[in-house]
């Protein structure tokens, strides 16, 4: 494993801050996994949003505490809201974070991925050929929204993107990559059947935003990928699939403690 480990007093002290300031985190992202997005931020604490109307996605990125943006969905309508969003949102100094979803494969959403990584996203978060691709690597596209590649193998395009945009980079996989392009976290640990339901990176995209609230991106990027990990692990034990998984990681990321991250 590369890279060093954010402290879990760290991780405790954000997951705090995120629980009392309950941050609004305006979500434009994936239909298919809206309802667990939401979800997903609501157990830890957080407060969603879902608006993407192109009248009023600028207005409302102005008063939410964070902007995921995430291109699964995109349309020429969603890519004009999403622009008119990250606009608003670089007006207010409001952390955003961007997930490219599935970019190298089809030239629209590339380009479009592309144009918004050079507005400024304070994290981008990606699976390994996400990344790899986003950093202009030839043959990286995934099978779809999954990787054919392993995190470790996206490391160094990590910290290229990271450098060129000033922006954190973070490759979700069997150990997640955090990189400012000077520091890599790795945050290892989760549970397989997180790659059987969909919306689990979709919904790490969101937890980013929601912890950019109450910290820097490198440690807010990490503080997020440690707590889906840290409940993964306690909802995939004595489970009968994905199903219950999934209700399950809801259960454990309202229950997570200090106790229950200190125990990782």
């Amino acid at each position: 494993m590369t890279g060093s480990v954010l402290p879990v007093e760290r991780v405790v002290a954000d997951l705090t801050k995120l629980r009392e300031r309950a941050p609004l985190v305006h979500c434009m992202t994936n239909v298919v996994v809206t309802g667990f997005t939401a979800n997903v931020l609501l157990a830890v604490g957080a407060s969603p949003a879902m608006v993407e109307a192109v009248e009023d996605a600028g207005e409302f990125a102005g008063v939410a505490d964070a902007l995921l943006i995430n291109v699964g969905p995109i349309t020429t309508p969603m890519a004009d809201a999403m622009r008119g969003a990250v606009a608003s949102a670089r007006d207010c100094g409001t952390p955003w974070v961007l997930d490219p979803v599935a970019v190298g494969a089809i030239a629209f959403r590339t380009k479009v991925a592309t144009e918004l990584l050079g507005a400024g996203p304070a994290i981008v978060r990606g699976n390994a050929s996400e990344i790899l691709s986003l950093a202009g690597a030839d043959s990286a596209a995934g099978k779809g929204v999954d990787s054919l590649a392993s995190s470790t193998d996206a490391i160094d395009a990590a910290r290229a993107l990271a450098d060129a945009h000033g922006c954190v980079v973070a490759v979700s996989g069997e150990v997640d990559y955090l990189t400012d392009g000077t520091t890599t976290l790795a945050v290892p640990g989760g549970d397989p059947l997180m790659t059987r339901v969909t919306g689990v990176g979709c919904a790490l995209g969101a937890l980013m935003a929601a912890f950019a609230v109450v910290d820097a991106a490198l440690p807010a990027a990490a503080a997020a990928s440690t707590v889906l990990a840290a409940a993964a692990e306690p909802a995939a034990r004595n489970v009968a699939g994905p199903g219950s998984f999934a209700v399950g990681l809801l259960d454990e990321l309202y229950r997570l403690d200090a106790a229950a991250l200190a125990g990782r």
